[in-house]
């Protein structure tokens, strides 16, 4: 039945948005400076590619949405600036130096209390596991918390400190209403199973077209929404059920389908939590509290839950984690390299254990939820040290930041195919070690870099190797979830027209692997992956070539030399 919904939710992405298969690529807020505001991606009327026989397009009105978006938090963000600013100019001097000085002389790891289990279960109940009156319920606490009208004709930014009028909300097809006011039914009865079956039913309704009430004047992303909503139905159904893998893929589509959406993050950080995937549930958090601010939410309450969360998944993510210890250090000034070789002195005193490999993440600046103000540009910034007991754990880092396209095979044939054990070799590499250490980085990290540690290219990759041991299952899972985090990368950074084709590109070559369509190009990660090998196995030819000519100038420098010292003698 799961897969069945699952194929249902592609045909209707496929049928009734085709642009739902491109996440929203427009702009986003960057945490920057205030002096170098967010540029606004220009994108012409239609932005195509070809997704087998179907066209992925982004509307101009979904792009304008965000930019609305965008300009208005720039403009509460400068005028917080300006404040700030004007405060300063009144302080001495002296007094901002010394606080500064004192950041960076803390070269210390910041300390994670325990947060107790029962806090995070608090959190869940208050945020996740929802019980609506209404199946509309969302869609209305969403308008109000973002400011936006979700129908075609009134995608305009509202005050969300107002309420607003609730006559421009999408009119649900009444057949679709029915299933989902009986599927809540039975979730508020406790018959979670039960309700999973009719929500399902309401999520093939919604393939045949029965989603709103116009159908033919709705707006893809009216449509998306009612998708999204079912999805996120589904997800709680089986967690009540205690089967967070089943709820694992709703939660992934449901981002894909409305990346926009706070709780649809926090729902996916819940399903990681119950899987003991720990990193990853931080980054949902993470990025669960970011879109909260972005999108207009002013609830402080509501942040600062979503941050203890945030909180209690790091420390599980360090307590569980075996191969590597890891070291904050908060700054405020540009990073040099003698105070880099000082953080290090300190993490080797403090982590004896884990010395081996020590690698410093200069890719992308670090928060913490103890101090992070997304408000404040920019926020409280740390750097992350990490240590590891074995050697070759962490030694692919240092490669990952020095390129830009992501290969980890140790392929040293490029244009040779893999063998069947050097596919289990490699997937266990990736799964075991590459992986789980990208995943716990970014669980600090918002932005960082798309091409190479973002984790998305290394997971599809990985999805690669997966099919080729035909292993379905966790191929489409491991897809799924990359799917989601392409559609959120334009909310969480400043993207080119060069990486927002890019971000196309896999975002339809990834739809068309779940559907099993196969076509005669290669799949764009793997694309990359072998430009990456033909790289390596270029630098491994100069180097191959600059040792030898060194050695060989050294054998002439040698051979000369006893000539000369055989004449002197004669």
């Amino acid at each position: 039945m799961d897969s069945g919904s699952s194929r249902n939710l592609e045909t209707t992405v496929n049928r009734v948005c085709p642009d739902q298969l491109v996440p929203k690529i427009n702009t986003s807020k960057k945490m920057s400076t205030l002096a170098n505001q967010p540029s606004i991606l220009e994108m012409s009327q239609e932005v195509k590619k070809s997704c087998g026989d179907k066209q992925v397009e982004i509307t101009v009105e979904r792009i304008k949405m965000v930019k609305s978006i965008k300009e208005k938090q720039s403009n509460g963000l400068e005028k917080v600036a300006f404040k700030r600013k004007a405060e300063n100019e009144e302080k001495p001097a002296g007094k901002k130096e010394a606080k500064i000085t004192e950041l960076d002389s803390t070269l210390i790891t910041m300390p994670l209390p325990h947060i107790p289990l029962k806090n995070i279960m608090d959190v869940e109940v208050k945020l996740v596991y929802i019980d609506e009156e209404d199946v509309s319920y969302e869609f209305v606490e969403s308008i109000m918390s973002t400011g936006i009208r979700p129908t075609r004709r009134a995608a305009e930014i509202v005050d969300p400190l107002h309420v607003p009028n609730f006559s421009f909300l999408p009119q649900i097809d009444k057949w679709l209403q029915v299933a989902l006011k009986d599927a809540s039914s039975c979730y508020r009865q406790k018959k979670y199973a039960v309700a999973a079956g009719q929500f399902r039913t309401a999520l093939e309704l919604c393939s045949k077209g029965a989603a709103l009430g116009k159908p033919f004047e709705a707006s893809a992303e009216d449509i998306a929404s009612v998708a999204s909503f079912i999805e996120t139905k589904l997800v709680t159904c089986y967690l009540r059920m205690r089967k967070p893998d089943l709820a694992l893929n709703h939660a992934h589509r449901s981002i894909v389908l409305n990346p926009a959406y706070f709780r649809n993050h926090l729902r996916q950080a819940t399903v990681f939590r119950c899987l003991e995937r720990y990193s990853e549930a931080a980054r949902s958090a993470m990025i669960a509290d970011y879109t909260f601010w972005l999108c207009g939410g002013s609830e402080q309450y509501i942040s600062k839950l979503i941050k203890l969360y945030w909180q209690a998944m790091i420390e599980e993510a360090i307590t569980r984690a075996e191969s590597f210890s890891v070291m904050y250090t908060p700054f405020a000034t540009k990073i040099r390299g003698d105070k880099i070789e000082k953080v290090r002195e300190v993490f080797t005193k403090t982590h004896p254990a884990y010395v081996e490999y020590i690698y410093t993440d200069l890719q992308g600046l670090h928060i913490l939820p103890q101090t992070v103000d997304w408000s404040s540009f920019p926020p409280q910034q740390y750097l992350l040290t990490l240590g590891f007991k074995n050697k070759e754990d962490g030694k692919f880092l240092e490669k990952l930041s020095s390129r830009k396209l992501p290969t980890f095979t140790e392929h040293k044939t490029p244009f040779g195919l893999l063998t069947k054990e050097d596919t289990v070799r490699h997937m266990e590499t990736m799964g075991k070690r590459i992986l789980p250490i990208l995943d716990f980085i970014r669980s600090t990290q918002l932005n960082g870099s798309f091409h190479g540690c973002s984790g998305v290219m290394e997971k599809l990759q990985y999805a690669s190797l997966l099919s080729r041991l035909q292993r379905v299952k966790e191929q489409s899972q491991v897809i799924n979830q990359a799917m989601a985090e392409l559609a959120t990368i334009p909310y969480l950074q400043d993207i080119s027209q060069q990486e927002a084709e890019l971000l196309q590109s896999l975002m339809a070559d990834a739809m068309d692997t779940l559907e099993g369509r196969r076509n005669d190009k290669e799949r764009v990660w793997n694309t990359i992956q072998k430009v990456g090998r033909i790289e390596d196995f270029l630098y491994q030819l100069e180097d191959s070539f600059l040792k030898t000519k060194k050695l060989r100038t050294a054998r002439r420098q040698k051979t000369k030399l006893k000539r000369l010292q055989t004449v002197q003698q004669s």
